[in-house]
């Protein structure tokens, strides 16, 4: 079995409408968000074994700080030029290039690509939007992530911070 977690990154700050979009950083609000969704992970079991993020200041912030929640360590998450602002179909291009040796991974990336990825993955549930520091579990019945896609799928969680 392969876990999947996709994480949109934490709340932005636009104080700045100037700034370069990738270059964006999180607001209060976002920094306060990351280590509390971390630790709703930890409080599932579902710690990553492997963490991929956009590049993007936003993303590249959201997935240190959760890591740091998770004791992983930071200089070894992937930097995937591709996850920036991508599409649905990136995803899979990205998830392809993982080693089977990791059983649980988390992405972190961007709307809308995040959201029409997870709504493309199950038709157990659809979701409109995947709120900022909103995460998406899903599980594959496979051993390898190469096939992933065609993989039998089980939805496991969506969960959110204003979630009740």
């Amino acid at each position: 079995m392969k876990t999947l977690l996709l994480i949109r990154h934490a709340k932005s700050s636009w104080t700045d409408p100037d700034m370069d979009d990738f270059d964006r950083p999180l607001n209060k609000r976002g920094k306060q968000n990351a280590p509390e969704m971390a630790q709703r992970l930890i409080t599932r079991g579902m710690v990553p074994e492997l963490i991929i993020s956009s590049p993007a200041k936003r993303a590249r912030t959201t997935a240190k700080m959760m890591a740091g929640e998770w004791k992983y360590p930071k200089q070894a998450i992937l930097l995937e030029e591709e996850l920036y602002l991508c599409y649905a179909a990136t995803f899979l291009k990205v998830i392809t290039k993982i080693d089977d040796d990791f059983g649980a991974v988390a992405i972190f990336a961007h709307n809308p690509g995040i959201t029409d990825f997870a709504n493309y993955l199950t038709e157990e549930i659809r979701i409109d939007n995947v709120p900022t520091t909103g995460i998406f579990g899903i599980q594959a019945d496979t051993d390898s992530w190469k096939d992933f896609d065609l993989a039998k799928k089980k939805f496991l969680f969506f969960e959110y911070p204003r979630k009740d």
